[in-house]
């Protein structure tokens, strides 16, 4: 497989992996997620789960995504998002789930990327994956 295009018709979460909590417990750190991270990586895994490829990608690849939210109040559609979440806290967190769901053998395949957001009338994730070449084309 060359290239893949999923469309996740979701309201893109907007909590981050780096939303990570710690607590002490005995005097020892523990880590750990809340709900709401917890929430929004079962979305994503329940998404990704279904559009996923038959066989993982194992060369380099070109990963682009769209973010699109819904707009408030003072937004309006098409309007380039520049507020929180961050592009590269809101693309750790699919990577991971993209990794954890067997759309590659590991994220670090990933050598290219292009992340857009934006307000949407129309909510969701665009994912785009295309295979490259080992070599890279100058």
């Amino acid at each position: 497989m060359n290239k893949l295009h999923i469309n996740l018709n979701i309201d893109p979460p907007t909590v981050t992996a780096q939303q990570k909590k710690i607590r002490i417990v005995n005097g020892r750190p523990i880590f750990y997620y809340p709900n709401d991270v917890k929430r929004a990586k079962q979305l994503l895994y329940a998404n990704l789960l279904i559009r996923r490829p038959q066989e993982p990608f194992e060369c380099p690849v070109e990963l682009r995504t769209i973010w699109r939210f819904r707009p408030g109040k003072t937004h309006k559609n098409n309007e380039w998002r520049s507020t929180k979440p961050d592009t590269d806290n809101l693309q750790k967190l699919l990577k991971d789930c993209m990794t954890d769901t067997g759309y590659w053998k590991d994220d670090a395949l990933v050598v290219k990327e292009t992340v857009e957001k934006y307000w949407s009338d129309t909510p969701g994730i665009e994912i785009e994956i295309t295979a490259l070449m080992h070599l890279r084309e100058d």
